[in-house]
């Protein structure tokens, strides 16, 4: 049974909690000379304010390395999903890296992305 003081608690909680985690749905990668490729990454988040929103995306090497990130600056709260570019060096040696992205809540644990690279 449950306490007036007990559901007075869950009614206050911060609604942000339930936005959910991060997710990449979709990346393209070219290759714009050298080591240098550019990502266009696609993340779908219910952003919902200021303090939880999607915060950045990265781009691993399949050890786990961060070779590059894309930070967002605000929340996408009426654009989603919404799809964001960066240039990042890729060494010569890597043909697969691991995408993922992050918000300021649940900070990382929604849908990655795998894709290959091609020079």
């Amino acid at each position: 049974m449950r306490t007036p003081l007990s559901i007075l608690f869950l009614l206050l909680l911060p609604c942000s909690i339930f936005a959910g985690e991060a997710d990449v749905i979709a990346a393209e990668v070219e290759h714009t000379g050298g080591d240098f490729y550019q990502f266009k990454v696609t993340v779908q988040h219910d952003d919902e304010s200021w303090e939880h929103f999607a915060k950045a995306w990265e781009v691993l090497d399949m050890n786990g390395n961060i070779l590059g990130a894309r930070i967002l600056l605000h929340p996408h709260i009426n654009e989603q999903p919404f799809t964001r570019s960066h240039t990042i060096v890729i060494p010569e040696n890597v043909n697969q890296v691991t995408i993922r992205t992050y918000d300021l809540i649940h900070k990382y644990g929604g849908q990655e992305l795998t894709i290959d690279i091609k020079p």
